[in-house]
């Protein structure tokens, strides 16, 4: 499966969790610091609703803020919509390979990751197929786009112990990929998930 057919399956499968949601989880925190459940899935829509000329007229509209414009992105999409207008919207962007601009790997983990601000946050992590998690580790151990992940996991050993995956010399830190894609990117919660020497290197990043 090519990149954008995983992207699809992520966003088909998250839609399928949302829509499980009530109001007031939609309410609750996720992990990204001020943002809750609604905010996160604001922006998924907001970012799968984009492409190169609307980003960059975006940006350049927010004074080349890229906070203040995804907020009022987020805001934008959430104003007046419950939780299952935002599942419908966000369906509705399942096939579109809409996208800022950045390699289609940036997109597929930012699908899974900010699923995962929602569901590891409300208590548990979903299921991903091996391969589409690999892929995103794979991205993310060589790239410090925007999150820095390849600085933050300079030094230390990634070990899976449910897929075919390893990475790195030193430390080791040992979990589910869905753990460790979770704390290349700096969710500190996921090193709860992991073992290994490498969890007090990763918390001394944070």
């Amino acid at each position: 499966m090519d990149t954008w057919g995983m992207i699809r399956a992520e966003r088909a499968a998250l839609a399928d969790a949302l829509s499980t949601l009530d109001e007031d989880a939609f309410a609750a925190p996720s992990l990204c610091p001020g943002w809750t459940v609604r905010d996160v899935t604001g922006h998924l829509i907001a970012t799968a609703e984009l492409n190169p000329p609307r980003f960059f007229g975006a940006i350049i509209s927010n004074g080349f803020n890229f906070g203040a414009m995804t907020t009022k992105a987020i805001n934008q999409v959430t104003e007046g919509a419950t939780g299952a207008d935002l599942v419908s919207r966000y369906r509705s962007r399942v096939d579109s390979r809409n996208a800022p601009p950045g390699p289609a790997p940036s997109w597929l983990g930012e699908t899974i990751v900010h699923g995962e601000d929602i569901f590891r946050a409300l208590g548990t992590y979903r299921d991903h197929p091996a391969d589409h998690l690999v892929a995103v580790a794979r991205f993310y151990q060589g790239s410090n786009l925007l999150i820095g992940a390849k600085r933050r996991i300079e030094g230390v050993t990634l070990q899976a112990t449910d897929a075919d995956y390893r990475h790195g010399t030193g430390p080791e830190l040992t979990g589910p990929l869905v753990a460790l894609v979770m704390a290349m990117t700096g969710r500190t919660v996921a090193l709860d998930d992991l073992s290994g020497d490498g969890v007090d290197v990763l918390r001394g990043r944070a």
